[in-house]
């Protein structure tokens, strides 16, 4: 693959799987029946403020990224496009799909928003733009302080849940079947959608700290 190419292949794949994760992330609210980890604190941050989730989740994305400077990260064109693109995929889901009351609808909901939601995070992170906000806070913290990633990873989680559930986010069967899938589907979506290298040779799943903070061992 030529490197006009695969440059063109990357932008198409990081955009895609930003668009995607924030539309995965509108269908496990409209299902009701749990988020993942940072959507429970967005939910919890918009009941709160009047504004929308996804208008919480740009806000939210920013201010983690001026975390960045005392952490001395640098943020990629993956990093600034993840903290508005999401958000807006999420606002746009959300006034498009139809509110789910009836448990055979949103059970399949919760199902397709996890497993989208898999498919979208290897989408963006094999296109190597550079890690989210939330992922860079994570390996910058990880990289300051000499702890694993799994505990940083973990310690920030389980701070922004329980948070989130005291702001009224919603905690439920879809966080627990998010925290255990999450990982087993980025793998699997990170070897589907792995980028050729320019050389033709080996391909690019996703390299250095992002893929860890997705993948962690």
């Amino acid at each position: 693959m030529s490197t006009q190419s695969r440059l063109g292949r990357r932008l198409v794949q990081l955009y895609a799987g930003l668009t995607l994760y924030g539309v995965s992330s509108a269908l496990l609210v409209e299902a009701g029946l749990g988020l993942e980890p940072w959507g429970v604190l967005h939910q919890g941050l918009a009941g709160h403020t009047g504004l929308s989730i996804g208008t919480v989740s740009i806000v939210v994305g920013a201010a983690v990224l001026l975390l960045w400077i005392p952490l001395r990260q640098r943020p990629g064109l993956g990093t600034v496009s993840n903290v508005f693109v999401i958000g807006l995929a999420m606002n746009a889901t959300l006034a498009l799909v139809p509110e789910a009351h009836a448990f055979a609808v949103r059970i399949p909901l919760m199902a397709a928003g996890i497993v989208l939601n898999g498919a979208a995070t290897g989408l963006y992170i094999a296109a190597s733009c550079g890690p989210g906000p939330r992922d860079g806070l994570m390996t910058g913290l990880h990289r300051r302080s000499g702890r694993s990633i799994r505990l940083i990873r973990t310690a920030i989680e389980v701070a922004v849940v329980v948070t989130g559930f005291a702001l009224g986010g919603t905690v439920g069967v879809g966080t627990l079947l998010y925290a255990v899938s999450i990982g087993p589907l980025a793998q699997l979506f990170l070897k589907v959608f792995a980028v050729p290298a320019a050389s033709g040779g080996s391909t690019v799943v996703a390299k250095g700290s992002s893929a860890q903070v997705i993948l962690r061992p």
